[in-house]
């Protein structure tokens, strides 16, 4: 069902995916430098967790909807832009995602929760499962739905691990962030204004 070529191009597509630059993965490694291996690894998990969430609701639908319907695209695609401009502003202001004074500490809850948020409300995901991963799909080979779990389920994993291991590493370069303080203000100021340009990309997003 899976032939061994076309699950290697697949996963290399994934992989070229999850080390792309963007929100989810900046959360990871924010993650890493303030807080740590765990705090690194909830926030990967929870990334995956969001991806798991765009397989199940390509899996019973709803992804096509969203897709077909405007009304419904225009719902998803304001909540998920809404909710990345606010975590953008929020990072700005309060400059909590890259710091080290133990005060800021997240539990490990609320990092798990900003992650999976972070993917389920961003439509994009649950776009390129509905069209990237059917090119992979061939009816020939069993059933469609089967496919579709198994190759969506596989991206939610490399996403996981592979945002995990980018905060991990990050976690060694927190020492030389945490003597240079204008530094961390710098990579703060650079994630607010990313998760805001994700935002604005997200409300600019069009149904087609």
């Amino acid at each position: 069902m899976f032939p061994m070529k076309i699950w290697l191009a697949y996963t290399t597509a994934c992989l070229l995916l999850v080390l792309s630059p963007g929100p989810d993965n900046l959360l990871a490694i924010g993650r890493g430098l303030s807080q740590g291996r765990l705090a690194a690894l909830v926030s990967g998990v929870s990334s995956g967790m969001g991806i798991v969430f765009h397989i199940t609701t390509a899996a019973l639908g709803l992804t096509l909807l969203i897709k077909t319907s405007e009304v419904a695209f225009w719902v998803v695609k304001l909540i998920g832009a809404g909710y990345l401009l606010w975590l953008g502003v929020k990072v700005l202001r309060s400059r909590s995602l890259v710091t080290f004074t133990a005060t800021a500490q997240q539990p490990l809850r609320t990092i798990f929760l900003t992650g999976f948020l972070s993917a389920a409300l961003n439509p994009k995901p649950g776009l390129f499962v509905l069209a990237f991963i059917p090119q992979f799909v061939d009816p020939v080979l069993g059933s469609v739905t089967v496919q579709m779990l198994v190759y969506g389920l596989w991206f939610a994993l490399l996403t996981a691990v592979g945002f995990a291991l980018m905060g991990v590493f990050a976690t060694r370069l927190s020492g030389c962030i945490k003597a240079r303080p204008r530094l961390a203000d710098g990579l703060n100021m650079g994630a607010g204004m990313t998760f805001i340009a994700a935002g604005l990309s997200i409300a600019a997003l069009s149904q087609k």
